[in-house]
């Protein structure tokens, strides 16, 4: 009997699934033994003596640092908490720049003197750590050398247990730096962008007088993500997906996403299932989700957290991911967050909605009603756009990798020309401001739909647009294009930076044109003055229009707007002076710290390419060229049989002389991605240019050879599972 891997595959795949499914009904709940898994101390008041809380308060609210006497109270408390949780060990849980997050396990047990055991935690174990520094991607700020490294504990993101069936684990939030002091991690650069942000927009605050009982203002984020799910023999089936987290081979099948039936559509009853206990988890790591549904591509989902302050969401985004990967396996599934795991079809995005906000709890980037009166709202909003205008190209550099170049411009993702989508009313209000008066805020009125049971439905003053990369959407900026792999971090800490210098400048423009003395209407008229100015030099990055189209990016270059279409193109932004000025006159990274990342981006860019290049020959040298030919001798066999039985096989000959010319045309293909991939340089700039000139295309090249011979060679020889069994839930 002939084997037919992709029907073992199948097979396998539903055993998986029912077992997972009897394992869930059968295992007792560990959740519903315990609380809630997060030691948040603003809700740890019965714990902790009232003079340590009030110290906690100072420090979220920008106050001094802990104490040693303070932090071993809370060492203690946080301890007593855990060991009556199980937890077992502590770690210092931070997210080095590898795009993960990284954990030393230490045991909080140690001997008691007396042949027994005791459970400790000192204040010292909770603020600092030393892990190995020279292990972690560095981008030459550490050598093999010079390993000693120290994590600091976050005492403003709380610490949380992660459980397993036989462990549970106390994960204490931190920042990773060097023995230098220099950030090797991207949460130290998150916190100092959250401050430059909060001394420049209290200034304009300050300015127009509104800052009463305010003391911070942070920036605000809900990061939805995207995923697929497939099921877990599936993947296992692909060594693509399995070492690349992508296919790189895979022909469409008959139907995938055509009728757009799948988004929204009703979810199926595993991977609801699935959904419900990845939302128990993060319910007990206080992580708030909001939203849950069907995607456009089969197979692809989303999942949507409420807002939260930036650095929490960003800590709580890395707890998400891990989340959808570990439970997935549970109901037989693996959780592919690739930005585009499957050609032809959507990739996923992480779409970034930042906002201002108070710590009183007003958001600043609301127009409320009568926006047109509202300067102090079209300040911090001209500020945003005057900050994309200029460090537009930094934007795009922020969210350049391999797996999203995939994406970028594709119809689920918007292009690589950052722009701002603003919408009729905003556009409508910068409009005045350039004209030199303000004296309407355009209303949506209501809908009648025209049926006498539908209630009628209030219409916002303005449509959305899924095609723009920044978009206003109601009471914050939709940073679309960040990709679904990507920690959020590194692009709220630019937007942070960016916005900042720019809130700095409008601030310092209204603080030397008016006085202390003058009239409200004097103010106002300088205000507005000083946003007119902004709006004629910056308002070319403001587009409404549809950006996947053509004549946007002719009309893009007009404007001189940056068009980065690839990591390589985008990358060397970072080296700019203008870049490492901004990033050090804020004291949010060094001019060496800055290079570090540079260094790291490019080089896991040509890292990943080489692996996908390694795979892909390995792939298709091992496992389609072998199929190939297997089909060809089998059909050459057919046809000298059905020759000699005196049958006419000249349409046997045609459809030989097809695959015949398909493997040869897979051989040549073979031959030159090796050529291309053999390159000799050790300067990874260099190499990642050669990748986008050279190896890319002979990549694509192999690609479309092997999906040829894939819709010809009998499907029983085929060596993968193709994507009509990969997009498909059973």
């Amino acid at each position: 009997m002939n084997r037919d891997p992709q029907s073992e595959a199948i097979a396998a795949s539903n055993h998986w699934q029912q077992a997972s499914l009897d394992s869930e009904k059968t295992t007792p709940r560990i959740d519903e033994i315990f609380g809630i898994d997060v030691f948040d101390m603003r809700k740890m008041r019965q714990r902790l003596p009232k003079s340590v809380c009030d110290a906690v308060e100072q420090i979220t609210n920008g106050g001094d640092k802990l104490s040693p006497s303070d932090a071993d109270v809370i060492a203690d408390a946080m301890k007593e908490w855990a060991i009556e949780r199980g937890v077992t060990h502590y770690t210092h849980w931070f997210q080095p720049l590898t795009g993960l997050t990284a954990e030393k396990h230490d045991s909080l047990t140690a001997p008691d003197g007396e042949g027994g055991v005791a459970y400790r935690l000192s204040g010292k174990s909770l603020i600092q750590g030393e892990p190995d520094a020279s292990s972690f991607p560095s981008g030459g700020l550490r050598a093999t050398f010079e390993a000693r490294g120290y994590t600091a504990w976050d005492p403003t993101s709380p610490a949380f247990i992660r459980r397993g069936a036989n462990y549970a684990t106390l994960c204490i939030p931190t920042a990773f730096v060097s023995w230098n002091g220099e950030a090797l991690d991207k949460k130290t650069p998150l916190l100092r962008s959250i401050d430059a942000i909060s001394t420049q927009a209290m200034r304009i605050l300050k300015f127009f007088g509104t800052d009463q009982g305010v003391r911070t203002i942070g920036s605000t984020l809900g990061a939805e993500q995207e995923y697929f799910l497939i099921d877990r023999n599936l993947y296992y089936a692909r060594p693509d997906l399995v070492s690349c987290d992508r296919t790189l081979f895979g022909s469409m099948p008959a139907k995938h996403q055509q009728l757009d039936d799948h988004y929204f559509g009703s979810i199926p009853t595993r991977v609801l299932s699935f959904m419900a206990e990845v939302e128990r988890e993060l319910s007990r790591l206080g992580i708030p989700v909001q939203t849950r549904h069907n995607e456009v591509a089969p197979g692809q989902y989303e999942i949507a957290p409420i807002f939260e302050t930036t650095n929490i969401a960003c800590d709580h985004q890395a707890m998400l991911m891990q989340a959808l990967k570990n439970v997935a396996g549970r109901f037989g599934f693996v959780a592919i967050m690739h930005e585009k795991p499957f050609a032809g079809v959507n990739g996923s995005g992480k779409h970034n909605n930042w906002s201002l906000s108070t710590d009183t709890g007003v958001n600043l980037l609301d127009p409320q009603d009568d926006t047109h009166n509202n300067l102090q709202f079209m300040t911090y909003l001209c500020g945003v756009i005057r900050a994309v205008h200029l460090h537009a190209d930094l934007l795009r550099a922020t969210i350049a990798s391999a797996s999203n170049d995939h994406r970028l411009g594709a119809n689920e993702a918007p292009p690589a020309i950052i722009s701002v989508f603003l919408g009729d009313m905003l556009t409508d209000l910068i409009d005045q401001i350039e004209h030199g008066t303000t004296n309407r805020t355009l209303q949506g009125g209501e809908l009648d739909l025209g049926a006498r049971t539908l209630p009628a439905l209030r219409r916002d003053s303005g449509d959305r647009n899924r095609t723009s990369p920044f978009a206003f959407i109601g009471n914050r900026f939709e940073f679309r294009a960040v990709g679904s792999t990507a920690s959020v971090a590194w692009p709220n800490t630019v937007i942070n930076a960016i916005v900042a210098e720019s809130f700095d400048y409008l601030a310092t423009e209204l603080e030397s044109t008016v006085s202390e003395g003058d009239s409200k209407e004097l103010k106002d008229s300088a205000v507005r003055k000083v946003l007119q100015k902004v709006i004629k030099d910056h308002r070319a990055i403001v587009f409404n229009g549809d950006n996947y189209s053509d004549d946007w990016q002719v009309e893009a270059k007009s404007r001189g707007l940056p068009n980065l279409r690839t990591t390589p193109d985008a990358l060397p932004v970072f080296k700019e002076s203008k870049v490492q000025a901004m990033f050090e006159k804020y004291k949010i990274l060094t001019k060496s710290e800055l290079e570090s990342r540079s260094e790291i981006f490019v080089e896991k860019y040509v890292t990943q390419i080489g692996i996908e290049t390694r795979q892909m020959l390995s792939i298709a040298k091992t496992m389609i060229l072998p199929a190939a030919t297997e089909h060809q001798r089998r059909l050459a066999q057919t046809i000298n049989s059905t020759v000699s039985a005196g049958v006419d096989a000249e349409n046997l000959r045609n459809s030989l002389g097809i695959l015949a010319q398909g493997v040869c045309d897979l051989q040549t293909r073979i031959a030159e991605l090796e050529n291309s991939a053999c390159f000799e340089t050790h300067e990874p700039f260099e190499a990642s240019i050669h990748i986008r000139d050279h190896v890319l295309g002979a990549m694509e090249s192999l690609r479309e050879s092997v999906d040829r011979l894939e819709s010809i060679v009998d499907h029983a020889l085929w060596p993968l599972p193709g994507y009509s069994q990969l997009l498909t839930i059973r």
